[in-house]
């Protein structure tokens, strides 16, 4: 009874700590007015001039104001070969519809928020990809959105990674929204690697290789990535190594 009362007070203690040990982080603003922000490069895509070929990139942030404690915004940029600038795919809640895709700085900071590179794709396979994610974002099924459980931001994210073969990337456990399937209720994961079971994108579990096991309750991810020696928590994302986009084998 003992150690079940201590294995359950440190759960409670982890929990709590998730959206805390944000309040330390130069990623979460709480009392910065939205037009005050950075919205500058973080240095982190090439330069058009710079870098002739397509380029395909996925970057996550953390997302504005408390909702930062919780969650990331997800978007997607690409360049095609040759190409003057960048188009930015992303869901918004401001846009009307919510889905856009527009030229502009890829690698952004999102409303003062560093942005980290989850995949940074090149070359002819960036070049077969950018066309197949050109039609996905016309195939995209939600024109509504939801802040929670979904459709936002990262469930369109999700969405691309599921329809284009070559974005083999592992979303943040903190991208909310990620696993909302919609009326469905099992997809493959959005790594290619496994599968999951989700209702809604309130309760559900996944099972893949690359996320490893994730248990969804009303939202928030708990889960084990064995292969990379971490665990996955709510507001933290992720606790043990980071990842690099360095290690996803089509760079």
């Amino acid at each position: 009874m003992k150690r079940a009362l201590l294995i359950g007070l440190t759960l409670v203690i982890l929990l709590a700590s998730g959206p805390d040990a944000m309040l330390g982080s130069d990623s979460v603003r709480l009392n910065q007015r939205w037009h005050d922000t950075d919205r500058s490069s973080a240095g982190l895509a090439p330069r058009p001039a710079d870098e002739p070929g397509a380029v395909v990139q996925v970057y996550a942030a953390r997302t504005f104001s408390w909702r930062g404690l919780f969650a990331v915004h997800t978007w997607v940029a690409t360049k095609p070969a040759n190409a003057a600038h960048y188009t930015v795919h992303q869901v918004a809640f401001w846009n009307q519809p919510p889905l856009a895709s527009r030229t502009g700085i890829p690698d952004r900071h999102w409303a003062g928020a560093m942005p980290r590179l989850l995949l940074d794709l090149r070359g002819p396979p960036a070049a077969r990809a950018i066309g197949q994610i050109e039609a996905a974002v016309g195939d995209y099924p939600y024109r509504a959105y939801r802040i929670w459980p979904g459709p936002n931001s990262n469930t369109f994210v999700a969405w691309l990674i599921r329809s284009v073969p070559a974005l083999q990337v592992e979303l943040p456990a903190n991208a909310i929204g990620k696993d909302y399937l919609g009326r469905a209720l099992l997809a493959r994961a959005p790594s290619d690697t496994g599968y999951q079971l989700s209702l809604f994108g309130v309760l559900g579990v996944l099972i893949a290789r690359d996320e490893g096991i994730e248990i969804n309750l009303f939202g928030l991810v708990f889960g084990i990535d064995a292969n990379d020696w971490a665990l996955k928590w709510p507001g933290v994302g992720r606790i043990g190594w980071p990842q690099s986009p360095s290690d996803n084998p089509n760079q």
